[in-house]
């Protein structure tokens, strides 16, 4: 999903600072709310500064929202090339359709991974049985930039329950690694490039460590942290040094995401495309707008049309 229209590679625009004689964090992105008609929407990824932590290459903050019975989340069929979408809620539920024929509930804990490959059109909808009450929706949608071999590769999905991810207590935080290995533990999510996603929840004057990889980050879904005197404010992103220890400290109760992994070539992002050529999505965009795209199975009616 994509629930805000990227026309180029060029328009990102949070807000970023580097933090004067902070040792350990390179970049805070600051996000700003987006509100679409009743969901706020925060985009942490791309940015001018930084395109990329890892393979990651885009990273939104989803609600929480509320929606009154007879409303919610309702993306209609839409494409993505060369790129894997990991859909993580903390509340709520969505209802994912793809045109491999894909019908999953995405429920709170389950980890969704849509591989795009050479290409794939998807939907985000929610079951009648959840919009016919009052409910909330929260979580973080991310996209990772497939290595430029497996750019091409045949789209895929997988969908692992939240029971299939790891958790365990680490020095008293209670911590999942989503994808990859960190803290004794290795997610079953597949990999592509070297990655790292790991959930922590801290209580106000814990502790942790970040797990080691060539580029980390952590974004604070839900309270504060501190790295020495530097604070992490809430719906924040700071991106890491390369130091060999960082420990943050939780200075409310917080939820946070660390992510992060192998250093990645150049690519380029328009509309819900990434490629490492920028031909490729010019080729996406003229397909999309043909409709030579595979429907997606069980939602063939509707699709949202290429942004002029």
């Amino acid at each position: 999903m994509s629930t805000q229209t990227m026309k180029s590679d060029e328009e990102f625009d949070q807000k970023c600072a580097n933090p004067d004689g902070c040792k350990t964090i390179d970049l805070l992105i600051e996000t700003s709310e987006k509100d679409l008609g009743g969901f706020t929407v925060r985009r942490v990824l791309p940015t001018r500064q930084r395109r990329m932590v890892g393979p990651w290459i885009f990273f939104d903050h989803m609600g929480p929202a509320n929606f009154a019975a007879g409303e919610g989340i309702n993306v209609r069929p839409h494409p993505h090339v060369n790129l894997a979408t990991v859909t993580y809620l903390f509340e709520g539920e969505i209802l994912h359709r793809d045109s491999l024929g894909s019908f999953q509930a995405i429920r709170p804990g389950d980890v969704n991974l849509m591989v795009a490959g050479k290409g794939i059109s998807h939907s985000e909808r929610e079951r009648p049985e959840v919009t016919q009450v009052a409910h909330r929706l929260h979580g973080l949608q991310l996209w990772l930039a497939l290595p430029e071999a497996d750019e091409e590769i045949d789209p895929a999905f997988y969908h692992y329950p939240s029971a299939d991810i790891p958790s365990a207590e680490v020095d008293g935080v209670a911590i999942r690694v989503i994808i990859g290995s960190a803290y004794g533990a290795t997610s079953p999510v597949k990999m592509y490039a070297n990655t790292l996603y790991v959930e922590a929840h801290l209580r106000a004057g814990q502790k942790i460590t970040v797990p080691n990889a060539q580029e980390r980050a952590v974004y604070v879904a839900e309270g504060e942290l501190s790295s020495g005197d530097t604070l992490i404010s809430e719906c924040s992103m700071a991106v890491l040094s390369n130091a060999p220890t960082i420990e943050l400290t939780a200075t409310r109760d917080s939820r946070i995401a660390i992510v992060g992994g192998e250093t990645m070539s150049k690519r380029y992002v328009e509309w819900n495309f990434v490629s490492s050529r920028r031909e490729r999505i010019e080729q996406a965009k003229a397909d999309w707008s043909a409709q030579r795209f595979p429907k997606v199975i069980g939602d063939e009616d509707e699709f949202i049309p290429l942004p002029q």
